[in-house]
């Protein structure tokens, strides 16, 4: 494990990586989900793509990488591609998962592929409108101690540079991402997935011209089961 200093618009990123099987030639970069890290996606993926050197970071405010700033996905892709840059990596595949789909397609590689990808936009419950709707009216009127009693657990233990990282891309739409992609793209879903449906997954297939897409019986975090399923699909 080791860490890359990454400067960015006059902005600093202390990055937390890993490289396995460091002797190969082709390379394939893998892309956590919100909240996640680059041990969960090494859980699954660590004993596939033999023939593949793998790279595995912590993405800005998760892991053991640090962010003092309010991002954007744009940023993530931009930070993520001076790292690759800066380590001399050029990865044949990027996986993403959930999140870390949206900055996987920012980054176009050659063959693109998704876990359950953020990014397309699905009708939220009337509370959770209520909820964004009444924050909003706090923060207008500088009641941001009031807004904060609003949030859901998980969302109150983020610091408030990940808060406001968290609102500027939960509701980012990312259609017009996904239709203008050129490469080639595998999309794998769980049939139960709450977190990005399986109706979203089908619709980002349609957008994406060239593209493949498979289903598993399980969860937002199917890939845990079933990755060499998914890794023997992407080496055919």
């Amino acid at each position: 494990m080791a860490s890359k200093l990454i400067q960015l618009n006059e902005k600093s990123f202390n990055i937390s990586y890993e490289l396995l099987n460091i002797k190969e030639k082709k390379s394939i970069l893998f892309l956590h989900g919100w909240a996640s890290n680059k041990e969960l996606m090494k859980r699954a993926f660590l004993n596939e793509f033999k023939d593949y050197k793998h790279i595995y970071l912590d993405m800005p405010g998760f892991g053991k990488s640090n962010t003092q700033y309010a991002l954007k996905t744009s940023d993530y892709a931009n930070i993520v591609k001076e790292f690759l840059q800066q380590t001399s990596l050029s990865p044949d595949i990027i996986v993403g998962h959930s999140f870390g789909g949206k900055v996987a397609t920012l980054l176009k590689p050659n063959l693109l592929v998704l876990l359950s990808s953020a990014g397309i936009l699905e009708e939220k419950n009337v509370k959770t409108l209520l909820t964004i709707r009444m924050a909003k009216v706090f923060n207008k009127f500088g009641l941001k101690k009031v807004t904060k009693l609003l949030r859901s657990n998980d969302v109150n233990t983020m610091s408030e540079n990940m808060y406001e990282t968290f609102k500027n891309v939960i509701d980012e739409d990312f259609s017009n991402k996904f239709k203008n992609y050129e490469g080639e793209a595998k999309l794998f879903w769980g049939v139960h997935d709450t977190a990005t449906t399986l109706n979203a997954g089908k619709l980002m297939h349609k957008l994406i011209k060239n593209s493949k897409f498979y289903s598993y019986d399980s969860d937002h975090f199917f890939f845990l089961r079933y990755a060499n399923d998914i890794a023997n699909k992407i080496n055919k």
